[in-house]
C-alpha cells in the first residue's frame, strides 16, 4: 500500500515570508496532479503542514527563519491551485499540522500509516533539502519505501535541492523520479 505526503506547499514557503520562488512555483501543475492522482485511487493523502505561533521563542526556527505558517494566517493556505484540489477532495486528504521539519516528529503519522497498511512513501513539495529531507530519513529509518517525485520538490537553495536528490537516492534508497520515469506503482 502507498501514500502521498505533500510537504508544506502553502503560501509562505512558495512566494510569501520564507519562499521558494519561482522552482516553487515551477512545480504546481505537478503536485496538484499527484495529489489528485492519489486521491481518486483511494490512496492515503496526507497534508503535511507546518505550524508556528506567533512570537514563539521557545521553537528552534524562530532563530533560523523569519516567521513563516504562523496560525490563523494567510500564509499558512495551501498555495494556488493545490488550495481547490485539497478543498474538492477534502474527504479524501487528512489534513495534519507539524511543528518541526519531519512530518513524523511530534504527530501521530507513522501510527496512522501502520493502521492503514501503508508501506511506501511518496513524497513531494517543499523544501527539498529541509523538510522533504528530514521527513525522508524519518521515513527511512522506519522501514518504508521512498519514492521522491523529483519534478514536484523544490527549495530555495539549488545546491541544498541537487544534494538532498542525490542523498535521497545514494544514502536512503529512495526511488528518485520524474512524470514518465516511475516504475508500475503498487497498491
Amino acid at each position: 500500500m502507498r501514500a502521498l505526503i505533500v510537504i508544506d506547499y502553502t503560501k509562505d514557503f512558495v512566494d510569501g515570508s520564507l519562499p521558494v520562488g519561482q522552482p516553487g512555483i515551477d512545480i504546481e501543475d505537478r503536485i496538484c496532479e499527484l495529489t489528485r492522482e492519489f486521491a481518486d485511487a483511494g490512496d492515503e493523502v496526507v497534508m503535511a503542514v507546518d505550524l508556528h505561533e506567533p512570537n514563539d521563542p521557545y521553537h528552534p526556527e524562530s532563530a533560523l527563519f523569519p516567521p513563516h505558517n504562523l496560525r490563523d494566517t494567510a500564509g499558512r493556505e495551501l498555495y494556488g491551485k493545490l488550495k481547490a484540489v485539497y478543498e474538492a477532495h477534502q474527504d479524501q486528504i487528512h489534513w495534519m499540522d507539524k511543528t518541526r521539519y519531519s512530518a513524523f516528529c511530534g504527530t501521530d503519522l507513522d501510527l496512522r500509516l501502520r493502521a492503514r497498511g501503508i508501506t511506501e512513501l511518496h513524497l513531494i513539495g517543499v523544501c527539498t533539502d529541509i523538510c522533504v529531507l528530514h521527513t525522508a530519513v524519518d521515513a527511512y529509518n522506519r522501514g518504508y519505501a521512498i519514492v521522491v517525485h523529483k519534478d514536484a520538490v523544490a527549495s530555495f537553495n539549488p545546491q541544498g535541492h541537487d544534494w538532498a536528490l542525490g542523498h535521497f537516492a545514494g544514502s536512503l534508497g529512495a526511488e528518485v523520479v520524474s512524470k514518465g520515469e516511475r516504475r508500475e506503482m503498487t497498491n
